[in-house]
């Protein structure tokens, strides 16, 4: 593999790692602290750099470091208790099949499909 070819790779891992926090974020924002919510808002939303948080809120960079950690943690056992995410995940990917259905105009599957959308929001 070349080097082009990895740091591709590695910036879209970063992009998947980026996405999927802000989504956690989306669903479970409520759950944290305005502090918690400020570095992640700054970090994530913002794009600010650790050393533009630091600045912004008059703390260390390893204290960004470490609270941005600790708060990333905290939503991915936020999403491994509730699985908010992961049932949206689901939904998006059932709206796409009835699409898909829909153009191919096989009616059947988008009934199959309709009763799995079902079964899920009653989970």
């Amino acid at each position: 593999m070349t080097q082009p070819q990895r740091q591709l790779i590695r910036m879209t891992e970063e992009l998947e790692r980026t996405t999927r926090v802000n989504y956690l974020f989306d669903f479970y924002h409520s759950l944290l602290t305005e502090k918690q919510r400020a570095y992640v808002e700054l970090y994530y939303l913002e794009d600010y750099s650790f050393s533009e948080i630091a600045d912004t809120l008059k703390v260390t960079r390893q204290a960004v470091y470490d609270n941005l950690k600790r708060t990333k943690d905290l939503l991915e056992d936020y999403e491994a208790n509730l699985g908010l995410y992961g049932a949206f995940i689901k939904r998006q990917q059932y709206y796409r099949q009835i699409r898909e259905y829909i153009k191919n105009q096989d009616f059947n599957k988008i009934d199959a499909v309709i009763n799995e959308l079902e079964t899920l929001e009653e989970e």
